[in-house]
């Protein structure tokens, strides 16, 4: 596997010169679904394909779940057959910029057992770059469907998570916005408030003023500001669907700290049971 896992632009345009890596664009819109693949379709990154988060990145939302779920291996991999991707291929995937929807994408292909990066600043540092888009669709050549093994100790369950308020084994970091995690706010699901003895880590921080991550000595020593010595594997990555929760997994590796797990169902899926406890402390 790389090790390389965040690149600038002008390494992303050595990459496709060379053709050593397939190019992903993750952009969606929360309030408007398609705009993701409409914006995509008026200007990418030469040869990106696009990738939606519900209907490529997720699985059906069930009355158990929450609101993108992992998706199915087998259907994942016809996803990325039909990119044209081939076993082992680097891929990098961006968005417009922040990386907080791109990082799903990235989480799915470790999770796979596969190499992947992220664009550094995305879309929004390509332009500044100075570097070519072009429009309309990509035409992808055909590959065979892979056959894809997940890592399953990488993602826990809701029930380990339920669990693990007893055991206090793992912490689990949330990466929405304090006003969320707080309750104070809840615009996309039905109760606000957090897990209880969850930490609060925004994704945001783990940025600079012009989007791109933070150097890795900066963000190691914010992690550890913030968690002390615990170690990554012993962390739980949250948010509201297991998004922007990738961000975070992401930042810490990026610091050199390891490999944390994800929690999928995040705190959509938490409350889709009402015995499950909820806390609104800060």
């Amino acid at each position: 596997m790389s090790p390389e896992i965040l690149v600038s632009p002008d390494r992303l345009q050595q990459l496709i010169i060379a053709g050593d890596c397939l190019v992903v664009d993750c952009r969606f819109d929360l309030s408007d679904v398609k705009k993701g693949r409409k914006d995509w379709l008026a200007g990418h990154i030469p040869g990106a394909h696009y990738a939606h988060l519900d209907d490529d990145l997720a699985a059906p939302v069930t009355p158990r779940t929450g609101r993108h779920p992992l998706p199915e291996t087998s259907a994942f991999a016809q996803f990325l057959a039909s990119l044209g991707w081939s076993e082992g291929q680097f891929v990098v995937a961006c968005d417009d910029g922040s990386n907080a929807l791109a990082g799903r994408m990235w989480w799915l292909m470790r999770y796979f057992g596969q190499p992947a990066a992220l664009l550094d600043g995305g879309l929004t540092a390509w332009k500044e770059a100075g570097l070519p888009l072009e429009t309309g669709p990509v035409e992808s050549r055909k590959a065979p469907v892979p056959l894809l093994q997940a890592l399953t100790a990488m993602a826990v369950s809701t029930e380990q998570v339920l669990g693990n308020l007893e055991s206090k084994v793992d912490i689990v970091l949330d990466a929405r916005s304090p006003e969320r995690f707080s309750g104070q706010i809840e615009p996309l699901d039905t109760i606000g408030g957090h897990i209880p003895d969850s930490v609060n880590r925004h994704m945001e921080l783990n940025l600079t003023s012009n989007g791109k991550f933070k150097a890795p000595a900066v963000l190691r020593s914010e992690f550890e500001a913030l968690l002390g010595e615990t170690e990554a594997a012993s962390l739980v990555h949250s948010c509201g669907s297991g998004i922007t929760a990738c961000h975070n997994l992401f930042a810490i590796e990026l610091a050199g700290m390891g490999t944390g797990r994800l929690y999928p169902g995040s705190w959509s899926e938490w409350i889709r049971e009402p015995s499950r406890p909820i806390s609104t402390e800060y």
